[in-house]
């Protein structure tokens, strides 16, 4: 359950980060250093995200939904 909340906040952090990184984008004039750091921070993020989908997953804690075929 607890693997559950931590990816729900990595979303929303993640969402947040593309937020203020389109923010960045469209009220700085021609510095777009802040934008690039922000979408940095949501690629690591998201990277983080599927390496904790993925640890979860492999360890139990995260089940899959899918239904068996045949």
């Amino acid at each position: 359950m607890l693997i559950k909340f931590a990816v729900i906040a990595l979303l929303l952090v993640i969402i947040a980060s593309l937020g203020s990184s389109l923010y960045f984008l469209a009220h700085d004039d021609h510095d777009s250093t802040r934008a690039v750091k922000a979408l940095s921070w949501r690629i690591g993020l998201s990277i983080g995200a599927f390496a904790l989908l993925m640890v979860g997953a492999l360890t139990g804690l995260v089940e899959s939904n899918a239904v068996p075929v045949g």
